[in-house]
């Protein structure tokens, strides 16, 4: 796992956001993600849990679970991931196999661009917050933790 990754999981309650730290280091598969996101989190029914994984200065994921609902992947930029198996893992649930030569196409968010619009982040802020020039991954994340009215819980954990 890259030296410098920060994880934790959220689920929605009655009274706000809470959250928890998650370590990845031991997914292997895809499905891994989720387990872990389950059980740091205890959840047991149908709680909205979301997944905020950031790496370093390259990119960050945030993966949305609810219940049986089939799990959601929002991946900042597929040409990133190439640096290490946890990226690799989140393109593979993105559904995406990432261009090994690059062909230096710039920032390539995939996944699921509407995974935050119910909530109140829309496509298009998501992929402009992903694609906006100097905007780090932490930063993306602190600012749709915000809209979200998790941020409180997302600098404690930080």
């Amino acid at each position: 796992m890259a030296s410098n990754t920060f994880s934790a999981a959220f689920v929605r309650t009655s009274d706000g956001w809470s959250g928890a730290e998650v370590d990845l280091s031991d997914a292997e598969i895809v499905d891994d993600l989720g387990d872990t996101v389950t059980e740091a989190l205890g959840l047991g029914g149908d709680e909205l849990a979301l997944l905020c994984v950031e790496v370093e200065d390259e990119w960050f994921a945030i993966a949305r679970y609810r219940g049986e609902d089939e799990p959601r992947v929002f991946l900042s930029d597929v040409h990133a991931v190439l640096s290490d198996r946890l990226g690799e893992l989140f393109a593979e649930f993105a559904g995406v196999v990432p261009d090994k030569e690059g062909n230096g196409l710039g920032v390539r968010p995939a996944g699921d661009f509407e995974l935050l619009s119910d909530l109140g982040v829309s496509s298009e802020e998501l992929l402009e917050l992903s694609m906006e020039e100097g905007m780090l991954p932490a930063d993306i994340l602190s600012v749709i933790a915000e809209r979200l009215s998790f941020a409180d819980e997302l600098d404690r954990l930080r």
